[in-house]
């Protein structure tokens, strides 16, 4: 799978070590930035750059390529991506929030907040986000064109 990852000076230490754990299990990482420390940097450019480069590069298929964001909270990433359609951008916490975005959601984005998640926690969800399918169950099918027509 490709794997974009972008972060601010928040999660800048942390993107490095997610993305080192990506590439062990076999998956092209793709660093959207920051690519040094900057304090002085802010969430939304690098929002933008992953979640454009899931959009252009994903077509439908949300099991080929995937974005993940990294800030302090986790929650300024995940609101500056999912002003764009056709992203699903979850702020995930556990596992099994991790399943449910994924299982329901067909979650295409996922947002950690660096502050407030370990780095063993974090690989244990990033790793049942990547495995997990989408169920394609009719209801959430429903909900996610419901989604598209907003704004």
């Amino acid at each position: 799978m490709k794997i974009y990852l972008g972060a601010d000076h928040n999660g800048f230490e942390y993107k490095i070590q997610i993305a080192q754990y990506l590439k062990k299990l076999g998956h092209e990482v793709i660093d959207d930035g920051d690519n040094e420390l900057n304090p002085d940097d802010d969430f939304p450019q690098f929002a933008s750059k992953v979640v454009s480069n899931v959009l252009v590069n994903s077509g439908n298929n949300s099991d080929e390529v995937r974005g993940i964001l990294i800030c302090g909270s986790g929650q300024g990433m995940c609101m500056a991506a999912n002003r764009y359609k056709g992203i699903r951008a979850s702020m995930v916490s556990s596992p099994a929030e991790a399943q449910s975005a994924r299982n329901d959601d067909d979650s295409n984005v996922l947002c950690l907040a660096a502050r407030f998640t370990d780095l063993k926690q974090a690989e244990l969800i990033i790793n049942v986000w990547l495995l997990t399918p989408f169920s394609g169950a009719p209801r959430f099918i429903r909900r996610l064109k419901q989604l598209d027509q907003l704004g």
